[in-house]
């Protein structure tokens, strides 16, 4: 398998070496069948520390290494793992679940993470100018921060690992990723892939663990790593912001989402339905910018739940290596969550309108659901979901919509569709959301600064912005008297 070295293992990889972690295996599970899809080596603090060694030992030299010669590495990455899409895309399948047409999407859009820091890895901003006084020049450099810790989420397996690495590689550190206990094949995949490109020993260091947070903390507490950029819950982020904090430590927060959908009484509902599929089923909702609340005019809200509804319905749920649109959730424990949430807004009045049946059998299946009737401050609409359920709320003035709307410690992603381009931006403006999608069901592009406002993280990836997170900021003062 593309995961695995050359002695048929999936291991940790230190220093430009693989090897078993010391803390024994670990089962990675098809959430479509139940069944072990790979064992992976389970790292302990010990091995975290043997890659902060390696990161460290390895950063002059790669802080040092030409950008150009940066660039290269990641865009012969790019075109690796274009190569391997297939491949790709069937693995992620195999560890997450999603549909193969969702897999092949990610990993299209993960590569260009390589391709976009291949671009801006040579084009590292600077300055020069008079002091106002007069008597000196001032020039401003960067220069990268130093070993960074990745630690990313199992939704996006490809997507999270590259829109980190890419950036951090480009800006010349050195890291040390965690990837998600519940897929890791990915990203050790991905980091074949570098190897395969070039990769200078030591540079990028990846320990699969069951012990997330003993080895995170010994990361965020070893003096050698400067940088910490995590995707996960808001309440994880919390905690690492906390220990980031005993150090001073720079930290950028990509964290939880509220996303609300908003159509408009002009809206095309053609357009709505298409983007609110995407927005909300795309990875069976288990995203951090999947629609998450629904807020609909009431003059078209019967209109829109019926051919809303009607295209739910026709979901077809099974395993993705059958062909099926929507795949299971990550595990049993999100089935039995997502399940009594629904359950306890149908108590609280709320009526399931459509449902798309799920298979029997093994399996980590919920139905794609639309609920309609839901009060404005249910719990389904205060609760992040993650996913395949769609609670709709009715509303007919913008100022009772917008406390809605904004009416949470989140503020991640938003939509809005509406026949007007003028009030969609108007809108938009007015919605505490980093991203919006206007007319549109996605708001990620790697070139486009990805991020939120609110609980909802700190710093941004992607873009510009992203290389920016793994520089710091240096000024020369000169004399210039002469």
């Amino acid at each position: 398998m593309i995961y695995e070295h050359d002695s048929g293992r999936a291991d940790v990889f230190v220093g430009g070496r693989w090897r078993p972690g010391s803390g024994g295996e670990f089962d990675v599970l098809d959430p479509a069948t139940e069944a072990v899809v790979s064992r992976v080596s389970d790292g302990t603090e010990a091995d975290g520390a043997a890659a902060v060694d390696a990161a460290a030992e390895a950063f002059p030299a790669w802080a040092a290494t030409a950008p150009r010669e940066r660039s290269e590495l990641l865009r012969r990455t790019f075109e690796l793992m274009l190569r391997d899409r297939e491949a790709l895309a069937v693995l992620i399948s195999a560890e997450n679940g999603k549909a193969l047409a969702d897999a092949r999407g990610e990993v299209t859009y993960a590569a260009e993470f390589f391709r976009w820091f291949a671009e801006e890895a040579v084009r590292t901003a600077g300055d020069f100018g008079p002091a106002p006084a007069g008597g000196t020049r001032t020039v401003v450099t960067h220069k990268p921060v130093g070993v960074a810790a990745l630690v990313t989420p199992w939704n996006f397996p490809a997507a999270m690992a590259t829109r980190k690495l890419a950036p951090a590689l480009a800006a010349g550190c050195t890291t040390v990723l965690k990837p998600a206990s519940q897929t890791p094949l990915t990203t050790l995949a991905i980091t074949r892939l570098l190897v395969e490109a070039g990769l200078p020993d030591g540079v990028v260091n990846v320990v699969p663990t069951r012990r997330s947070g003993p080895l995170v903390s010994s990361w965020l507490a070893d003096p050698r790593v400067r940088k910490v950029s995590f995707t996960g819950s808001t309440e994880v982020g919390r905690v690492l912001l906390g220990q980031a904090a005993d150090r001073v430590l720079n930290a950028s927060m990509e964290l939880g989402g509220n996303a609300p959908f908003v159509i408009t009484a002009d809206a095309d509902l053609d357009i709505a339905v298409e983007a609110a599929m995407v927005a909300k089923f795309r990875g069976g909702g288990q995203a951090c910018t999947a629609a998450n609340r629904f807020y609909v005019h009431e003059e078209v809200a019967e209109a829109f739940t019926d051919r809303f509804g009607a295209e739910v319905g026709k979901l077809s749920v099974g395993a993705a290596a059958e062909g099926h649109d929507i795949g299971p959730l990550i595990s049993a424990h999100a089935v039995r969550e997502i399940g009594a949430l629904v359950d306890r807004a149908v108590l609280a009045g709320a009526t399931v309108t459509h449902r798309a049946p799920v298979p029997d059998g093994a399996g980590f299946y919920y139905p794609p659901t639309v609920l309609t009737g839901v009060e404005p401050d249910a719990e389904i609409v205060r609760s992040e979901i993650f996913g395949p359920v769609a609670p709709l709320v009715t509303w007919s003035g913008e100022a009772e919509l917008l406390r809605m709307v904004n009416d949470t410690e989140m503020g991640l992603a938003a939509y809005v569709v509406s026949g007007e381009l003028g009030r969609a931006m108007r809108l938009a403006e007015r919605i505490d959301a980093g991203m919006v999608g206007i007319n549109r069901g996605l708001v990620s592009d790697p070139s486009a600064p990805f991020g939120g406002m609110k609980q909802s993280g700190l710093g941004r990836e992607g873009a510009r912005a992203g290389l920016e997170e793994f520089l710091e900021t240096q000024y020369f003062t000169i004399d210039w008297r002469g």
